[in-house]
């Protein structure tokens, strides 16, 4: 018999989901949030999908459990949750889980506006301004982000030849600039990018092979990044990323700015220190730069910043009990 009760803090991030969950933890194995992640995967998934898929979530549902700090020079952990697996790092998940953390004094800094964080991708230096009990920003600076393959060429069925590029910020994306077959997002429906983007991933995930070169675990082609013209005048680029089985990120993406930040640093058109205002598919907006210079097992990498805000939405109580048919979650693809 499975049961359990989960207390969950829900947010959004500029517009995307988070549910931090603050009870129900399982114990997990490893020294490091890389080998928790991979423990938690292998014998706890069933809380994920319980958590994140219909009927307690949905198809854009983000989350995330906090740990104790695996480093010594640590203030705490994160392992994140969502419809599309347990990933290695999350932006906006990061930025909405210490948000509401640091508001229901879940998160005890050493330091006052500034947090060490162990994610299973590494280590994350993070700021925040927090007035009075409201947390009003928060900045991360994020893992060395690099572009892993660039200018790959696929066929897609209905859609024709499309050219790509690869870049990793936490994740790996396949990152698409307007083309001939692909006018740009100004131009582009959610119901084409949710048509195309699983085709996408597939074919371009059996072309190249994605693996982090300092951590095989770190692997597979996870998302897709529609890049165009952006709404606000202030933005510098837009873009919107499909994940899971058919989410578009409602946030500007924390890790897809990194990749992209990377990949256009890569090809001459981002210099080091220069404002990069991503832009979501709803407007919203995180704040990036290309805080140095650094390489990976010899490739050229950025350490990355990203800044954005997160709201707190509810407190919910869930449950979860297997003589409930669907208490391990379903979805409708």
């Amino acid at each position: 018999m499975i049961k359990g009760t989960f207390f969950c803090i829900d947010a959004h991030t500029c517009g995307n989901p988070v549910r931090l969950v603050t009870s129900g933890h399982p114990i997990l194995s490893g020294s490091s949030m890389g080998e928790k992640r991979v423990n938690f995967i292998n014998e706890f998934d069933w809380i994920r999908k319980a958590l994140m898929f219909e009927p307690r979530g949905h198809d854009m549902m983000s989350g995330a459990f906090l740990y104790p700090p695996c480093s010594e020079n640590a203030d705490v952990s994160i392992l994140f949750i969502e419809t599309s697996g347990c990933l290695p790092m999350c932006g906006h998940g990061t930025i909405g889980t210490l948000t509401a953390g640091l508001e229901a004094g879940l998160i005890k800094p050493k330091v006052a506006g500034r947090l060490i964080v162990d994610v299973p991708a590494g280590q994350l230096q993070v700021e925040y301004q927090q007035t009075a009990t409201k947390v009003d920003w928060v900045k991360i600076y994020n893992i060395a982000s690099y572009l892993a393959h660039e200018n790959i060429q696929i066929d897609v069925p209905e859609l024709g030849s499309i050219t790509l590029d690869i870049a990793y910020g936490g994740n790996f994306y396949a990152i698409i600039e307007p083309q001939l077959n692909y006018p740009g997002l100004q131009d582009w429906s959610p119901d084409k990018i949710l048509k195309f983007s699983p085709l996408i991933r597939e074919i371009a995930g059996k072309v190249v092979e994605c693996i982090h070169p300092l951590d095989a675990k770190v692997n597979g082609l996870s998302h897709v990044m529609w890049t165009g013209a952006p709404q606000q005048p202030n933005s510098s680029a837009a873009n919107a990323v499909f994940y899971g089985d058919k989410a578009i990120d409602r946030s500007p993406c924390g890790t897809g700015t990194s990749a992209r930040m990377a990949q256009l640093y890569a090809k001459g058109l981002l210099k080091q220190g220069e404002p990069f205002v991503h832009e979501s598919i709803i407007g919203s907006q995180f704040v990036g730069k290309i805080e140095s210079v650094t390489e990976i097992a010899g490739i050229t990498a950025i350490m990355p910043s990203i800044q954005g805000w997160a709201r707190v939405t509810g407190h919910n109580q869930i449950i979860v009990d297997d003589e409930d048919p669907y208490a391990f979650g379903f979805q409708v693809v």
